[in-house]
């Protein structure tokens, strides 16, 4: 009998054919430089592409959620899943060996439930992006919370907190970092957002113009309840034709 994976990778993904290939190849090169157990788990979030078959070619785990929230895919990702520590990375960004290295490190330490890793674009050509990637980060550092991108912790702290909450249809890894930092003072751990980056992609600032990112932004600062809409969080479910 094989031992239980140490690490859970799990990538969400709904229709992704494009994306996902330098995604599972990023994640396999990391991991082959790595003496860790571990498994990949792609989440097919009804997708019309070929997005299942590509992971499975690749070896993957494959698991369908017809519903498509992005907080319910993390999670049915979570349940199929052995290791005692997740790691979920979306399907269009690519970690390296020394962030992963990094987050093993720190959840071998027993002082980290969670936490995340600050974030890079492949491209940014709008000065407003790369102003909106700078305040991000130091947020995300200040305030110690999880860039959706790449998220981790242990399962004992997910399982605790019930997982990525499913009442809304966006934004739900700020809810969990929130949950895991609540959680890990009780049980004297902490989350970390690390400081090795995680590069990931700049196709939204491709996809929309800065003045409907603008609005987003302002949308959620305002009026947060609007991410337990569908129709309020379309920015997070919608594509261009072309794409």
């Amino acid at each position: 009998m094989s031992r239980r994976p140490a690490l859970s990778i799990i990538i969400p993904a709904w229709n992704e054919a494009e994306w996902l290939p330098r995604t599972l190849a990023a994640v396999q090169e990391a991991l082959s430089g790595i003496d860790r157990n571990s498994e990949i788990i792609v989440v097919d979030n009804a997708s019309t592409d070929r997005t299942p078959q590509i992971a499975q070619a690749a070896g993957c785990r494959v698991v369908f959620e017809p519903e498509r929230r992005i907080s319910r895919a993390r999670n049915v990702g979570a349940a199929v899943a052995c290791g005692d520590y997740l790691l979920f990375v979306d399907a269009d960004t690519w970690p390296d060996r020394a962030l992963l290295q990094a987050t093993l490190d720190a959840l071998d330490s027993g002082e980290v439930c969670g936490g995340g890793a600050r974030v890079t674009f492949d491209h940014l050509s709008h000065r407003i992006y790369r102003w909106g990637a700078t305040a991000w980060n130091t947020l995300s550092a200040r305030l110690v919370l999880a860039a959706g991108c790449y998220v981790f912790c242990t399962r004992e702290a997910f399982a605790a907190v019930g997982g990525f909450s499913e009442a809304v249809y966006a934004g739900e890894e700020v809810f969990l970092s929130r949950a895991l930092k609540r959680w890990g003072r009780a049980h004297g751990q902490r989350v970390e957002i690390l400081e090795t980056p995680v590069l990931t992609s700049g196709r939204k600032a491709d996809w929309f113009h800065p003045g409907r990112h603008i609005l987003v932004v302002t949308q959620v600062l305002l009026f947060p309840w609007s991410l337990r809409s569908r129709r309020l969080s379309w920015f997070w479910y919608t594509r261009p034709r072309r794409h």
